[in-house]
């Protein structure tokens, strides 16, 4: 059976750019790399921007006929109107025309004027009551000092500090911007930044890069409330129907994705839950280079869990089911925001070349065959799938041999049956949970009575009927009473008042 089962192939070439040039794809980037990408992206804006040129040109061009238009038959009829005003009237017009083309390509998103920072920041800046916002300004400050420790050997370190800090602090008035637009302002920031640093450290591409790693996590720390997941975007409910899907592949099996991982086997079940558990983690990381590195952990423990259980190198159409297993198992929270903040905000050489970038691809490639699972796609009939995705039917349940797996009557019965067993179960665990929870109360209401009992008790055999009258006296009616008595009245109802005198007289 295992043999005819067609598996999940992914040919290598479908993770590279599609434009051939070497580098990683993205989805998001609709098969090209980063690089590949910013360039579509600036042919396509410097096309609508000659669009936009013209139209306002001819625009331009047809106010200046219609005025000349105008200006003809003012010329050809008598007016009152005195030479000088109409040349006033003239040039008000002329540059009322200046002053609306003008304006029509000034950019929308630059940074609004110092005054109004202030107050900007006084309303964005949140509660200092909030245990999240203080625990961001943590980080924010953690990242500041770290930041400025590892710039203070670099003789440059001071000006890209400065510069770096001035474009943090640029982005947090351009919050209402679509996420496109932060990513390239963020990515054209990064490419300008590297540019300089490779002109200055000449022949050392380490160098820059370690510097270059240092700006993201330092920028993306402090930018992170404002950028991941932005409310300008339906990444929030993006993230909500991929979670929904995930549940409602609950059922796939390994066997269906052809996932050659055997977890019966200890150190291959530790690897897979290690895999699950970096994914996971991912979530609770700042930096993009962070989550990328929790995604690479969890792909290398993959490989391992591959390679313990066939005894060999484990090759690519291995890992990409498995991947798709361990997510699918998984079921990370918020998915879809997480992988659209690493390719919006990460450093894109980070993207587009390594093993970070290549575990990336593939998880892309993972999510992206999830969201489009069917049948055909698990060696499955359409009706097995339906029923499976309806919950009306489980692979995990046993087939009665009267009936096949597919037919309607057989999977009916075997849910019947599931169900049965299930309520069963629960009626004898309820009866016995009620049992015990008699025999407790009976146990507490015994255990009250029998204290209560030596309570008593004891205050019985303390009491002053039992006490010696005699020795009571003798040591002085007044401190006896103190000692022993605080009410005097008490203390009168004790004592027979007419013995007490003669025996303190003989």
């Amino acid at each position: 059976m295992m043999s005819q089962r067609r598996g999940i192939h992914l040919d290598q070439s479908e993770l590279l750019c599609k434009k051939g040039c070497g580098f990683y794809g993205n989805n998001a980037w609709h098969g090209f790399c980063s690089k590949c990408w910013r360039e579509e992206n600036q042919r396509e804006k410097q096309k609508q921007i000659q669009e936009d040129w013209a139209l306002a040109e001819r625009l331009q061009k047809e106010e200046e006929e219609a005025y000349a238009s105008r200006h003809q038959k003012a010329q050809s009829q008598p007016t009152i109107t005195p030479f000088n005003k109409f040349e006033e009237r003239k040039t008000k017009e002329k540059s009322s025309k200046v002053h609306t083309v003008t304006k029509f390509f000034i950019p929308s998103t630059k940074t609004p004027p110092r005054k109004d920072a202030a107050s900007l920041d006084t309303q964005s800046s949140p509660s200092p009551s909030s245990s999240a916002s203080r625990h961001s300004s943590v980080d924010s400050d953690h990242a500041t000092r770290e930041f400025i420790d590892f710039l203070k050997p670099l003789k440059s370190g001071r000006e890209i500090f400065k510069q770096c800090r001035a474009f943090t602090e640029t982005m947090v008035y351009k919050r209402d911007m679509a996420a496109d637009e932060l990513s390239e302002c963020v990515q054209d920031f990064y490419q300008n930044l590297s540019d300089r640093l490779h002109t200055q450290f000449k022949g050392s591409s380490d160098h820059v890069e370690s510097i270059m790693d240092e700006v993201e996590k330092y920028m993306m720390t402090r930018l992170y409330k404002e950028v991941f997941c932005p409310e300008t975007t339906d990444d929030e409910n993006k993230d909500l129907a991929i979670q929904k899907r995930i549940r409602d592949l609950h059922w796939v099996t390994i066997e269906m994705l052809c996932v050659p991982v055997d977890e019966e086997i200890p150190e291959v079940s530790d690897r897979v839950v290690k895999a699950i558990t970096d994914v996971i983690e991912m979530d609770s990381k700042r930096v993009p280079k962070d989550k990328l590195a929790c995604i690479t952990r969890c792909s290398k423990h993959i490989f391992n869990a591959i390679k313990v259980s066939k005894k060999e190198a484990a090759s690519a159409d291995d890992f990409l089911p498995t991947l798709i297993y361990i997510v699918l198992k998984a079921n990370p929270p918020r998915l879809h925001s997480n992988i659209q903040y690493i390719t919006r905000f990460c450093n894109p050489s980070r993207l587009m070349t390594g093993e970070d970038g290549y575990y990336f691809t593939n998880l892309c490639c993972a999510v992206a065959f999830i969201e489009k699972l069917d049948g055909q796609s698990l060696n499955l009939s359409t009706e097995e799938f339906d029923l499976y995705m309806s919950g009306k039917a489980s692979p995990h349940w046993p087939q009665t041999s009267g009936a096949s797996s597919s037919s309607p009557g057989g999977t009916a019965l075997n849910q019947v049956h599931k169900r049965l067993d299930l309520l069963t179960g629960l009626g004898e665990r309820q009866e016995r949970v009620i049992e015990k929870a008699r025999q407790l109360e009976s146990d507490l209401i015994d255990w009250t009575d029998e204290v209560e009992q030596k309570v008593q008790s004891v205050l019985e055999s303390f009491s002053p009927e039992a006490q010696n009258p005699a020795a009571t006296v003798a040591s002085g009616t007044t401190s006896a009473a103190s000692s022993a008595i605080d009410s005097d009245n008490v203390e009168n109802e004790l004592l027979p008042p007419p013995l007490q005198p003669q025996v303190f007289a003989g």
